[in-house]
């Protein structure tokens, strides 16, 4: 973990003098490059360098150049952080579910263990059942009670 987290710090120093923080009306007011308009740019970008002649006079070449680079190479950094993400997910999902089962094994052992009076097992699951995610949806109403809702 402290290597993983080393190589990400290192990362992000790395990164970070060429990282912008847009607004979200910034985001919003941008035309977006994704999976589907990436090779569209990739062959504009082609026919630029190939075709001079029909590159507007306007058009700075050089800064075209350099935001293609960036972009085409973030690219590639963000589908790696993208897989490494979903794995991390992925891995947490796993092993909170692992641990979350085992805590239950914990708390349903307290709660044998308090019903047989053994000494300490009362307080640990009273601990446990204050920390217990507890069921916060509505009971449905059983046969003759009437729900609110149909009142």
């Amino acid at each position: 973990m402290n290597k993983a987290q080393k190589a990400i710090d290192e990362a992000l120093s790395s990164l970070k003098p060429y990282l912008l923080a847009l607004t979200p009306g910034e985001r919003h007011g941008l035309p977006k490059m994704g999976q589907k308009t990436l090779s569209f740019v990739e062959k504009a970008h082609e026919y630029a360098k190939q075709n001079l002649n029909f590159v507007p006079p306007y058009l700075d070449m050089n800064e075209y150049d350099k935001d293609f680079a960036d972009a085409h190479g973030l690219w590639g950094l963000a589908n790696s952080i993208r897989q490494l993400e979903e794995g991390l997910d992925d891995t947490i999902m796993a092993a909170g579910s692992e641990a979350y089962k085992a805590s239950l094994t914990i708390y349903r052992s307290a709660k044998d263990a308090a019903q047989q009076d053994i000494p300490g097992a009362k307080a640990i699951y009273e601990e446990l059942t204050t920390r217990f995610p507890q069921n916060r949806r509505k009971k449905k109403p059983t046969d003759g009670e009437e729900s609110a809702a149909s009142r």
